[in-house]
C-alpha cells in the first residue's frame, strides 16, 4: 500500500513526483519513460520558467535527467481503470492490481471523441484492455480498434486468442502478420447492440463481432474511474485540485484550459501538498 499514485508522465506528473520525492511520499508513477509526446512534438516552447526558447525535444531531455537525478521510477504500465475501494484506490494494469491511500490523476486530454455506442457498451463487449479481457472472446470473432503501433503486442495477442479479428488503424501498417486479420485503414462509424456488442459499421457495412478492443494512447478519465465529476470532457477540480471524490486529485490538461506546461507543472506541485495534508487527516 503506496501513499499515492501518479497516472500521466507529462510536466503535471513530472512535477508531481518531483515534489513526492523531495517529501518522502511512497508513491508509484505509471506513465511512458519517454514522457508526454505532446511535449516531444512541440516546435518551440518559450514561456517555461528556466528553460527560455527550448524545443519540446530539449525539454524532454531536461525533465528526464531530473528525473534520473533523483532517482525517480517511471513504471511502464498502461493503467485501464482506477477503481476507489472507500478508504484507498486500486489500479489496475492488465492483470496486476496496485493500490494506494490517494490517486492523481495526470492523464493529459483525450482529443478523440467516443465512437457513437462505445460508452454505452463499455463493459458489455467494449473492452479497452486485451489482457484484462482477451480471454473472454476464445475463439470469437472480434475488432480491434487501435490508435498506435505500440500496441501491436497486443494485437497479436488477440489474433492469437480469436477466430476472427477485423482490425481498423489510424497509422498506416497492418499492425500484426496473422492470417485471421481483416485490416482497415480508419475509424468505424458505429459499435452496434442494445445489451451486448452484436456488430460494427464501417463504410456502410456492418461485420457482426461478440467484442471490441479499443486501443487508444489515454481513456477518459470518466471512463477510468466511475463517479469522477467532469466539466465537459475535463476533470472538475478546486483550487487545491481535489476532485468529488476523497483522496482522489487531477492536474495538467485533464483539468482545463490553459493547455500549458507551465500551467501544468504548478498544478502537479499543488496536489502534492494538498495529498500530504488529505493523508495527515487520515492519520489524525
Amino acid at each position: 500500500m503506496h501513499d499515492f499514485m501518479i497516472i500521466g508522465s507529462g510536466p503535471a506528473g513530472v512535477s508531481a513526483a518531483l515534489t513526492a520525492q523531495a517529501r518522502d511520499l511512497s508513491f508509484l508513477w505509471f506513465g511512458s519513460p519517454d514522457l508526454s509526446i505532446k511535449i516531444e512534438k512541440a516546435e518551440r516552447i518559450r514561456n517555461y520558467p528556466g528553460l527560455p526558447d527550448v524545443t519540446g525535444e530539449e525539454m524532454r531531455r531536461a525533465f528526464q535527467q531530473q528525473i534520473k537525478d533523483a532517482g525517480i521510477r517511471i513504471t511502464p504500465e498502461r493503467i485501464n481503470a482506477v477503481y476507489s475501494m472507500g478508504s484507498h484506490y486500486a489500479a489496475s494494469a492488465g492483470q496486476k492490481i496496485y493500490e494506494s491511500k490517494a490517486i492523481l490523476l495526470a492523464t493529459g486530454i483525450e482529443t478523440a471523441k467516443p465512437i457513437p455506442g462505445e460508452t454505452e457498451l463499455l463493459g458489455k463487449g467494449v473492452s479497452y484492455c486485451a489482457t484484462c479481457d482477451g480471454f473472454l472472446y476464445k475463439q470469437k470473432n472480434i475488432a480491434v480498434i487501435c490508435t498506435s503501433p505500440k500496441f501491436n503486442s497486443e494485437i497479436d495477442y488477440l489474433a492469437g486468442i480469436a477466430s476472427a479479428l477485423t482490425l481498423f488503424t489510424t497509422y498506416k501498417g497492418d499492425g500484426s502478420p496473422a492470417s485471421n486479420i481483416t485490416h482497415h485503414l480508419g475509424c468505424p462509424s458505429e459499435i452496434l447492440g442494445t445489451d451486448r456488442v452484436q456488430a460494427i459499421s464501417y463504410q456502410g457495412q456492418e461485420t457482426p463481432v461478440d467484442g471490441v478492443f479499443i486501443l487508444r494512447e489515454s481513456i477518459s478519465p470518466a471512463v477510468l474511474l466511475k463517479g469522477l465529476e467532469m466539466q465537459g470532457s475535463h476533470i472538475q477540480v478546486d483550487r487545491a485540485q481535489k476532485t468529488n471524490l476523497p483522496g482522489c486529485y487531477a492536474a495538467g490538461d485533464c483539468t482545463g484550459r490553459p493547455y500549458q506546461y507551465a500551467k501544468a507543472a504548478g498544478e502537479g506541485n499543488v496536489a502534492v501538498h494538498s495529498i500530504l495534508e488529505y493523508l495527515s487527516s487520515k492519520v489524525l
